[in-house]
Parts: structure tokens; C-alpha cells; sequence
């Protein structure tokens, strides 16, 4: 008995943490909406008019540690350097929305 509720505890915990992430991933679609109202006059294409170098394409976002959904949501939410914050701006559930368009337009090369 004491190890089938070792096992069940542990299978629990895995599917936990294995299906934690695709629970937190936003919209695409209303994302892009919010994109393009917010963000593409400076991003337009995944390109940055402000620091040409710091673009949203996959190869960047790797080089200064944004290749992840919370690395993307956290920087659109408190904004850096150039980047304003848009935590006072759009709801969580857009910023959510948007960190994962970007994050799926960086996989496909946008």
C-alpha cells in the first residue's frame, strides 16, 4: 500500500510539472492583435527600430536570455532599457497573449 501511494504521488507530481507550461501559454491569435496595436511600430517583423541588434528573431532572444514564454512576459510586463513597461498598461492575460505570440513567431522565424 505505502508504495502505490509513493508511485501515485510521484505520477502526479511528473504530470504536474509536465503540463504546467502548456497551461500557461497565452493566445497567438489574440496576441498578435495586441502586437500589432502595442508593439509593432518598434517590432515590426521581429525587428527592433530602437537597438537594431536586440531584435525578437530566435538567435537574439537566445543571446540575451529571452527564450522563454516567462523571460518574454516578464520583460513586456516590466519593460528595460529602452522598452517600456506594459504591466500598467495591458492585463496580465494580454501580456500573457502577446509574450507567447512573440515567443511563436520567434520558433518560425517570424
Amino acid at each position: 500500500m505505502k508504495k502505490l501511494v509513493t508511485v501515485l504521488l510521484l505520477t502526479i507530481a511528473v504530470l504536474t510539472f509536465a503540463f504546467s507550461r502548456s497551461a500557461l501559454a497565452g493566445d497567438a491569435i489574440t496576441g498578435s492583435k495586441i502586437f500589432s496595436a502595442n508593439c509593432s511600430a518598434c517590432h515590426l517583423g521581429g525587428n527592433n527600430v530602437i537597438m537594431a541588434n536586440k531584435t525578437l528573431k530566435k538567435e537574439a532572444l537566445e543571446k540575451y536570455g529571452m527564450n522563454s514564454l516567462e523571460a518574454i512576459t516578464n520583460q513586456v510586463k516590466s519593460g528595460k532599457n529602452a522598452m517600456p513597461a506594459f504591466g500598467g498598461r495591458l492585463s496580465d492575460k494580454q501580456i500573457e497573449d502577446v509574450a507567447t505570440y512573440v515567443f511563436q513567431q520567434a520558433q518560425k522565424g517570424w
